[in-house]
C-alpha cells in the first residue's frame, strides 16, 4: 500500500487537456441558437415527443446520443416528454408501417399547436430500404405534415440538431394571424 502511494506521488501527470474541437463549437453554438429562437418564439424550453413509426432503431440511437454528456440538450433547454399533449414537436423516424399509420396521426393531433414535425432519417423521408414491403403505409409526410426532413441512415445527432434549429426557424409562420382575422 506504501510502495503504492509512494509511486503514485511521484508520478508526473501523463494527460493532457483537451483541445475544443471545431465541432464542439459548432455544435455549442447550434444549441444556444435553438435555445434563443425557442425561448422567444414559444417563451419556455421546447418539448419533443419521439416517435418510432417502424424504424430500425439506428435513428433512435442517434437521437438516444443527444442525451449523452456529449451533446446534453437539455443544457439548451430541449426536453423530451412522455406525451403528445405535452409537446412542441414530433422527431418521428422509420417508415411509417401500415400498424403505425393511424397511431401516428393519433399523435399529431394531440399534439397542440404550434407544432413541428422532423422526419429523422433516409426511412422517416422516403421509406428507405424498406421502400416498396407490404408492411409499410409510407413516408412520415405520407401520413403527416412534415416541416423539416433530415436525412442520413442514421443522421448524427448534430445533424438533428441542425434539423431542430431549422424547424424552429419555421416556427413563425405558425403564430401569424388566425384565419379571418386581420
Amino acid at each position: 500500500m506504501r510502495g503504492l502511494f509512494g509511486k503514485i506521488l511521484k508520478t508526473p501527470v501523463v494527460t493532457e487537456p483537451v483541445a475544443v474541437a471545431e465541432d464542439d463549437r459548432r455544435i455549442e453554438t447550434i444549441g444556444r441558437r435553438i435555445e434563443e429562437r425557442t425561448r422567444k418564439l414559444i417563451g419556455r424550453s421546447l418539448h419533443i415527443r419521439q416517435v418510432d413509426a417502424g424504424s430500425c432503431n439506428g435513428c433512435e440511437i442517434e437521437i438516444t446520443g443527444l442525451l449523452s454528456p456529449y451533446y446534453d440538450l437539455e443544457r439548451f433547454g430541449l426536453h423530451f416528454v412522455a406525451s403528445p399533449r405535452h409537446a412542441d414537436c414530433l422527431l418521428v423516424t422509420g417508415p411509417v408501417t401500415r400498424n403505425m399509420a393511424e397511431p401516428l396521426r393519433l399523435t399529431y393531433e394531440a399534439t397542440p399547436e404550434p407544432k413541428i414535425v422532423i422526419a429523422v432519417g433516409d426511412c422517416a423521408r422516403d421509406c428507405g430500404v424498406f421502400k416498396g414491403s407490404y408492411a409499410v403505409a409510407g413516408s412520415v409526410a405520407d401520413i403527416i405534415p412534415v416541416d423539416v426532413i433530415v436525412g442520413g441512415c442514421p443522421p448524427e445527432p448534430a445533424d438533428i440538431l441542425r434539423g431542430i434549429l431549422t424547424a424552429i426557424d419555421r416556427l413563425p409562420h405558425h403564430f401569424g394571424p388566425k384565419r379571418g382575422t386581420k
